[in-house]
């Protein structure tokens, strides 16, 4: 199992006394995601994201980043998910990914490396304005009437802590939770990118071929930005709740797709940014 943490010897300073002890910090290591696909000639892959990340669960991260970019549609496009190259030599975790697509996928790589760069930071960057969404052809989920109640979601920044193991060691991963109307967490995510995090949490469900996940609700243990709102959108997921502030184009993609925002979730307190009528 990867280690999502390490121990190190640090020296405590609190007020005027000092002490050493031995200390845990959250892992952070880069991957590079490939991805293999047919040509007239054969196979061949091309690299197409380095994030830094927590190791674990980098498949789901990977796939759940080829969704949310609509690389991917659906399990059936992946024949096969590998890591390569060398074993880091300090942690031993291998940071090359590679995803094969079925013949006949074909990857708009031309796209992605124009548009994207992702930093465990701020996500995906580049992406300023809502066009790109309607390029990939991302809808409104008007359609989708599911309905949380207010209960479920004051109940979810506890039960998603309570899930925080690494942080609890830590204090150093953001997390991000799928979860049902009842507000139960399906599926709960840790890492050091928040960004990451929603990706593995996508990446599961596409592998429990859940998506679009249009029971589920998604909660993220910061801030709402505009790329954690898209990931959300393109997962088809109607609701997304943060237990910090939205962007302003967060909410501005909200509106505009329907997609409920709730921020500053604590306590019993929260706001609605956008499509207030899911929740009852």
């Amino acid at each position: 199992m990867t280690d999502l943490s390490l121990a190190i010897d640090i020296r405590k300073v609190r007020g005027d006394s000092a002490q050493s002890v031995t200390d845990r910090v959250a892992v952070e290591e880069p991957l590079e995601i490939r991805v293999g696909y047919s040509v007239p000639a054969g196979r061949t892959a091309t690299s197409v994201s380095v994030t830094m990340r927590t190791p674990g669960n980098d498949a789901e991260l990977a796939l759940g980043f080829l969704y949310s970019e609509s690389i991917i549609c659906s399990n059936s496009d992946v024949v096969a998910i590998d890591h390569s190259g060398p074993a880091a030599p300090d942690s031993g975790n291998r940071n090359i990914i590679r995803i094969d697509l079925a013949d006949g996928v074909i990857p708009d790589l031309e796209r992605l490396q124009r548009n994207f760069y992702t930093t465990s930071s701020c996500g995906v960057c580049g992406k300023s304005s809502l066009d790109a969404l309607r390029v990939i052809g991302a809808t409104r989920l008007t359609m989708i009437k599911r309905q949380f109640s207010r209960t479920a979601l004051i109940g979810l920044p506890d039960a998603l802590r309570d899930q925080q193991a690494t942080f609890k060691e830590t204090g150093g991963l953001h997390a991000a939770a799928a979860f049902n109307s009842h507000g139960d967490i399906e599926v709960v995510r840790e890492d050091v990118g928040r960004h990451n995090a929603v990706d593995k949490v996508v990446g599961a469900l596409l592998q429990e071929e859940r998506l679009p996940a249009a029971d589920c609700g998604l909660i993220v243990s910061g801030r709402a930005s505009f790329e954690l709102l898209q990931k959300t959108l393109v997962a088809g997921i109607p609701l997304l709740a943060a237990v910090s502030a939205p962007s302003s184009l967060a909410v501005r993609l909200a509106q505009e797709f329907d997609v409920t925002l709730v921020g500053f979730l604590r306590g019993d307190a929260f706001n609605i940014y956008s499509a207030g009528e899911r929740i009852s």
